[in-house]
């Protein structure tokens, strides 16, 4: 098992709050919206239509079981940056070959500076979770566990990348440490697992179009 250098960088701790339905962050300077929040009006209509044709009942079935899944293999991957011994043990069979699947891309990570890191943006009004600040392959990233059951697209990812633009403008805001590499690792179910790499600059323009859009 590989043990990962953390270098170490301290974030406050927000609270979060539930209002009109949205979750909300609350930050020195006020509440703001949750990026996921904010980002889930993207894929509200393709997941309204998806639950029309499939029937509730089994919506809430498999949109469950993947987001139990998501958690504990999220969960999984954070022990393992984290060093922490027995990350294993007790988990379900098809959550450890998830995480085995993607273990060659986390072992490309090292010199840990955030993990489950709370970030807000005075500039953007948002505020979220990262899961990861390290570096990827030599260069400092924002890094982003992501679960799957089928092969998604590129083009199905352009939340995560602007998700990815978000937390990297608000660490610099934060810290004063330009971040601009975003890295999405994603295990997809009984499948090979994916890589994504993009920038923030690519993405925080189309980021700042959904804010207008939907704040």
């Amino acid at each position: 098992m590989k043990k990962f250098n953390h270098v170490g960088n301290t974030l406050i701790e927000l609270q979060t709050e539930n209002i009109d339905g949205r979750r909300f962050y609350k930050t020195p300077n006020g509440s703001y919206q949750s990026i996921t929040t904010l980002l889930s009006n993207l894929s509200k209509a393709g997941i309204q239509a998806w639950r029309a044709r499939v029937g509730e009942a089994e919506a809430n079935r498999i949109s469950t079981k993947a987001s139990r899944q998501g958690t504990r293999v999220h969960s999984i991957c954070e022990s393992y940056i984290k060093n922490e011994d027995g990350f294993l043990d007790g988990k379900m069979p098809n959550e450890v070959e998830m995480f085995q699947s993607i273990n060659p891309l986390l072992d490309r990570i090292d010199n840990v500076h955030v993990t489950e890191g709370a970030l807000y943006s005075d500039e953007l009004k948002l505020a979220g979770r990262t899961d990861l600040i390290a570096e990827f392959d030599g260069q400092t990233a924002i890094i982003d566990y992501k679960t799957s059951r089928r092969i998604k697209t590129w083009e199905q990812c352009h939340s995560y990348f602007m998700q990815g633009s978000f937390y990297a403008h608000a660490y610099e805001e934060r810290t004063g440490i330009a971040i601009n590499n975003i890295v999405i690792i994603m295990a997809v179910e009984n499948e090979e697992p994916l890589l994504f790499r993009e920038t923030k600059d690519r993405w925080l323009n189309p980021l700042r179009s959904v804010i207008y859009k939907y704040s």
